[in-house]
């Protein structure tokens, strides 16, 4: 069994006009959404040992607020900044089978086609297609013994859940 927990960042800024995309920071909003999700994750005994981030400030900023309780190897990679759905599934591909599960840390278009690309079933799908907005959490889980294996439907989305979903916590 293969866990994939799909993170898109948090909200950012907009507030810094010519800041090139990439260099934008989170907004007031989205530094409170964040430790939510990581309280999420913690409350529920979720713990990633491998975490995939886009090189986007606010995607790293985004895991820190997160903060894991626990020590997941963490790589930044400058391929997962605006990486559609096709590239981040050919990315979890080249995981080693060894990996239980991964997070990855990125954007829309791409997290959200991704969840509903994988999620072959599970309450909550249909509100993937729907809205997969800032600092949004899909769980997905594929019965699959090695990630080369990862394929179309071939998970069920175990989780989904939003920031507003998780306030009052």
């Amino acid at each position: 069994m293969k866990h994939v927990y799909l993170l898109r960042h948090a909200k950012s800024s907009w507030e810094h006009r010519g800041l090139p995309d990439h260099e934008r920071p989170l907004a007031p909003r989205g530094r409170k959404a964040a430790p939510l999700v990581g309280t999420y994750l913690r409350e529920q005994g979720m713990a990633p040992t491998l975490v995939l981030c886009s090189s986007a400030v606010r995607a790293q900023q985004t895991l820190d607020l997160v903060n894991l309780a626990h020590r997941a190897h963490i790589l930044v990679e400058a391929e997962l900044y605006l990486a559609s759905a096709r590239a981040l599934l050919q990315r979890l591909r080249e995981l080693p089978a060894a990996v239980p599960e991964v997070m990855l840390v990125g954007h829309n278009p791409g997290m959200q086609q991704l969840a509903v690309l994988l999620a072959g079933g599970g309450a909550g799908r249909e509100r993937l297609r729907e809205k997969f907005p800032t600092a949004a959490l899909a769980v997905l889980a594929a019965a699959v013994p090695s990630w080369d294996q990862l394929d179309e439907g071939a998970a069920e989305l175990r989780a989904f859940v939003r920031p507003r979903d998780l306030k009052g916590r």
